[in-house]
């Protein structure tokens, strides 16, 4: 039987089984309320020992198994996807060490220990990034991993400051003199990963991957791993008098500038992209308002629907000849059926639409946001942002569902392949019932929320107005023209971030490096050193070369004179 599967429909197999193995586990610790702590001692001396821990608890396994769900789904989609690459296997390879690097990441208490899952996703992401060999992917790639080596280097730096105090465990770190800049350090990392504004531009960027790696990678696991370490660190974070201000500010921007730059895309996979990033605002925010819990809720539901939403989008651009610009689609209802309706109970999700995974933590957070004292400038802000997903979601299921068709005459497409459609059917029930499983088993209400009628009415209000935008934006039917105002480059480049962070901002530093070595290194430098001695040495071997070969008889006479002196003194 296995003979016949191909190798990332066994490694399917193989993630599916885990998640199964893990959920007697994950509900025991929940209904038990406990937490299992085991510690590998690798090195023991008289004084000291290497230990390498592991800590089971309700938060790491839940997130272990929604981890493997995605990727078993992912892994069997590819199959067919991928099915025509000839580099499969190493690209199998390169997931599953993504998976092994996130179950450290989670199962690992220690800090030193994390930066081993931490550097992990790093790598591996970077080299799924550069999958396929051309300029845009290596491009894409030098972007990813340069701003994530940032966060790198910040955990590094919280490395050294905790082993100041000879501890690794972030279960038994104190507050000390250097605790602002150790919280600091972690949250400045997890922003990098999370792609929070200032360094949203590696994550549209690295839609160059394929498309099963945006759908696992750069969707649902690898930029929450970010929020993930905040979530594990943050009674310790909460610590800091400016770590909730920080986050409130820095995730409500974040969800602002992504959804809005969302109804100015036409690629199908960025917008998603994007989509993604105003959702890790929205958990951003979450940890702001004090509410760690709302954000693991959201990041479970959203990496549901977020990675149903990317195999979606990945089977109509197969589909499609590879086009992913939305306004080259058209009449995709009636030619895949299944699979567009798949993608709009994903858009339903995203949305907030009642009684799907996307309303039960959205509807919370956008709840506990006018229920605690907050800045009201950011209570705008954050409504604001939420029409502007409810835009985005509508636009992108208006042109699935009603654009008329613009394919070439006589082609057919259809979602008739099972192993494509079945993980989409998959993700599609998690998508559905997921938020109401979740919220059972993770949330517990210590008090309820009690609004005014016009407070409970404002989300409805703020989505059903993000539809009107997006059926006005539908129907002004943008140009084909890429090049248009400032306005629409400012925001359809999130802000200029995209083009800050990539050339414009290494012209000067490259020129400035530039003079630097011809005036210095292959300058002043080489004649005061090696080159010039050289030099000199030749020129002086060279001029007592000539003196003694033009001048012999001078010498000769030069030495008789001298010798005849001698004799001439001395007797």
């Amino acid at each position: 039987m296995f003979k016949s599967m191909k190798f990332s429909s066994i490694c399917s197999l193989v993630l599916f089984s885990y998640f199964i193995s893990m959920l007697p586990l994950l509900l025991y610790l929940t209904l038990s309320n406990k937490i299992i702590m085991l510690e590998w001692e690798i090195l023991s001396n008289s004084s000291y020992a290497i230990t390498f821990p592991f800590i089971f608890d309700p938060i790491s396994v839940s997130f272990s198994c929604v981890v493997c769900l995605i990727s078993a789904c992912v892994m069997f989609f590819t199959s067919s996807y991928m099915s025509a690459d000839p580099f499969l296997t190493r690209f199998v390879w390169l997931v599953m060490l993504f998976v092994l690097s996130m179950n450290i990441l989670v199962f690992v208490p220690s800090i030193i220990s994390l930066l081993l899952g931490w550097d992990g996703l790093g790598i591996v992401s970077f080299a799924l990034v550069i999958y396929y060999q051309n300029m845009k992917s290596l491009a894409a790639g030098m972007v990813t991993a340069l701003a994530n080596r940032i966060g790198d280097v910040l955990l590094l730096v919280s490395i050294a400051i905790c082993a100041n105090e000879a501890n690794w465990n972030i279960m038994l770190i104190w507050e000390t003199s250097m605790f602002p800049w150790l919280c600091l350090c972690i949250m400045v990392g997890a922003m990098t990963k999370s792609a929070q504004i200032p360094f949203s531009a590696w994550l549209p960027a690295a839609m160059a991957a394929p498309t099963p790696v945006s759908a696992l990678v750069h969707s649902s696991t690898l930029v929450t791993a970010g929020i993930f370490i905040l979530v594990r660190f943050y009674y310790l974070l909460a610590s800091w008098p400016l770590f909730n201000f920080l986050a409130l500010f820095i995730g409500t921007i974040t969800l602002l500038m992504a959804g809005i730059g969302a109804n100015h895309e036409h690629d199908l996979k960025k917008i998603i992209a994007l989509s993604t990033l105003s959702q890790l605002g929205v958990m951003m925010l979450s940890l702001g308002l004090g509410a760690w819990n709302l954000t693991l809720f959201h990041l479970y539901t959203h990496a549901l629907f977020k990675a149903l939403l990317f195999l979606c989008a990945g089977a109509i651009i197969h589909n499609n000849s590879n086009v992913q610009d939305i306004r080259s689609f058209g009449a995709l209802a009636s030619q895949m059926p299944l699979t567009i309706t798949c993608l709009n109970i994903a858009n339903l999700a995203l949305c907030g639409a009642p009684f799907l995974s996307g309303f039960y933590s959205k509807d919370l957070i956008l709840e506990t946001c006018l229920y605690n004292p907050s800045n009201t400038l950011a209570v705008i802000l954050i409504f604001l942002a939420t029409g502007m997903t409810a835009a985005y979601s509508i636009r992108l299921s208006l042109v699935t569902l009603w654009q008329e068709s613009s394919n070439v005459p006589f082609t057919q497409n259809t979602d008739e392949d099972w192993v494509t459609t079945t993980p989409i059917i998959i993700l599609t029930f998690a998508a559905i019932a997921g938020g109401l499983i979740l919220q059972t088993m993770f949330l517990y209400f210590n008090e309820s929320i009690y609004l005014p009628i016009t407070h409970k009415l404002l989300t409805i209000t703020v989505t059903t107005l993000g539809g009107w935008i997006a059926l006005m934006i539908w129907k002004l039917k943008i140009s084909n023209n890429p090049t248009g105002s400032l306005t629409n480059s400012f925001f359809s480049t999130m802000w200029f971030l995209s083009m800050i962070t990539t050339q414009p901002n290494m012209i000067k530093p490259f020129l400035w490096a530039k003079t630097m070595t011809k005036s210095i290194d292959q300058g002043w430098l080489e004649v005061l050193g090696g080159k010039g001695a050289l030099t000199l040495t030749t020129n002086s071997s060279t001029l007592i070369q000539i003196i003694q070969s033009k001048y012999v008889n001078t010498m000769l006479s030069i030495m008789f004179f001298t010798v005849a002196s001698i004799i001439l003194l001395t007797y």
